[in-house]
């Protein structure tokens, strides 16, 4: 038995949508995401992880193109796969947009040389999508991010905004209304994870 409160419904009902409506998010919305990042825990405090909002069609739209181009992802089975009800770009090699169609990318960097930068980015991640869920919009987390720069495009990109150089992309948190009204059906929880010591 949990204790249960309105912290624990949001991260118990949270799940990652692949699906977007074409509308753009509200400021405020946008606002209210970025503010529980920021709040993210961080290594010694140092808040080194910089937000970097995209919400330009056309640049997501490439970069989106340049991360499945760059993954290299292993394909889906029958039996080991993603997800059924909103595939992944390992689930439908049809996708070519690894962002989903997302109207809002917020890319995540953190300093190359710090080695905490990358855990640092999945909190303020994790905080991001709690409170996007908790807004009513979609979320979706987006690992290994450099691969969406990794082409001449991807670099001008970077320079157009004014990435200092000493950091990377870690993270892409895609956000958007949910386009279809029925999130995807969370997965069971695996038995046996818990050892008390």
């Amino acid at each position: 038995m949990i204790m249960t409160n309105a912290v624990m419904e949001n991260i118990l009902t949270r799940r990652t949508i692949r699906r977007f409506l074409t509308k753009q998010i509200l400021e405020e919305e946008l606002q209210t995401v970025l503010e529980a990042g920021l709040y993210a825990p961080s290594a010694g405090g140092r808040q080194g992880v910089l937000f970097v909002v995209s919400q330009d069609q056309e640049i997501n739209k490439k970069l989106g193109r340049i991360k499945k181009k760059n993954s290299n992802v292993r394909m889906s089975t029958d039996t080991v796969y993603i997800s059924k009800e909103q595939p992944s770009i390992a689930d439908n090699p049809s996708i070519i947009n690894a962002f989903y169609d997302a109207p809002t990318v917020i890319t995540l960097f953190v300093p190359k040389d710090f080695l905490y930068g990358p855990y640092d980015a999945s909190a303020a991640a994790e905080n991001m999508l709690l409170a996007a869920h908790s807004i009513g919009l979609g979320g979706c987390y987006i690992g290994s991010a450099w691969d969406s720069f990794r082409d001449p495009f991807g670099q001008e990109i970077l320079k157009q905004w004014n990435v200092r150089t000493d950091y990377y992309a870690a993270i892409h948190v895609l956000l958007g209304y949910p386009k279809d009204e029925q999130a995807p059906k969370g997965k069971a929880r695996k038995e046996g994870r818990i050892i008390r010591g």
